[in-house]
This record gives structure tokens, C-alpha cells and sequence, in this order.
């Protein structure tokens, strides 16, 4: 991804790090770009947070010396895409690597797999 063109929602899961580092300066986060970059913390690990146990979830608050407030709008974030992920509202693109003449097969699986995903993130009070 470059610098002009934001992570695409969508692909939230195989972000990298420099990935997150955009999307949290997006969501009005990125105080926290370099703690993120440094701890690795790309789109497979934010999607692996909503199995996080209380105890997971106080250790990367404090690794990433995070505000509560903080990580709930992070939290409530990574709901919301992956909420439009489900309901089909990101738009579905064509991957860089896949030929032009897969397109209208890629976009039927990509819709069809997007169902599948889970969406299970749970704020803890």
C-alpha cells in the first residue's frame, strides 16, 4: 500500500504494519503508529484480538501503554469494518497478482467468503 491510497477495509486482515500505522492515523490514532510498528502488530494480529482473554487484552494495553478510552475506539473501529466486511458495503477489488480475466470469478468468491467471516469482537466493561 502507498501513502496516497489508504488500506482498503476490506483486506483489514492481511494489512502490514505500515497498513495499521495509516488506518490508525485515520482514525485519529496514530500516537500510536510507532509503539504498533515496534510490537509487529499488523491486520492478522488485529483480527486474532477479538479472541483475546481480559488478561491478553491488559497485556498489549499496557505493552502499547494505551488509554482506555483509547483502545475502545479502537475497538469499536475494527467492528465497524469488519461489520461492513459482512454486510458486503466495502467495495471488492481485484487483487494485483490475479489476471484481469478472473475478475467477475474473484469478485463472486470474494463476496461469497465475505459471509463467512466472523465478526465477534466483545468490549469488555
Amino acid at each position: 500500500m502507498t501513502k496516497e491510497h489508504p488500506p482498503e477495509p476490506l483486506d483489514f486482515f492481511i494489512w502490514t504494519v505500515e497498513d495499521v500505522g495509516m488506518w490508525l492515523e485515520e482514525i485519529n490514532l496514530g500516537s500510536y503508529r510507532q509503539i504498533f510498528k515496534e510490537n509487529g502488530v499488523n491486520g492478522e494480529y488485529l483480527e486474532g484480538m477479538s479472541m483475546f482473554t481480559t488478561e491478553q487484552i491488559l497485556r498489549f494495553i499496557r505493552r502499547c501503554h494505551m488509554k482506555w478510552g483509547d483502545f475502545i475506539t479502537l475497538c469499536k473501529e475494527l467492528r465497524r469494518i469488519k461489520v461492513a466486511c459482512l454486510k458486503g458495503e466495502q467495495k471488492v477489488r481485484r487483487p494485483w497478482w490475479a489476471p484481469s480475466c478472473l475478475s467477475i470469478f474473484f469478485v463472486k468468491v470474494a463476496k461469497r467468503n465475505r459471509q463467512s467471516r466472523v465478526v465477534s469482537l466483545k468490549l469488555e466493561p
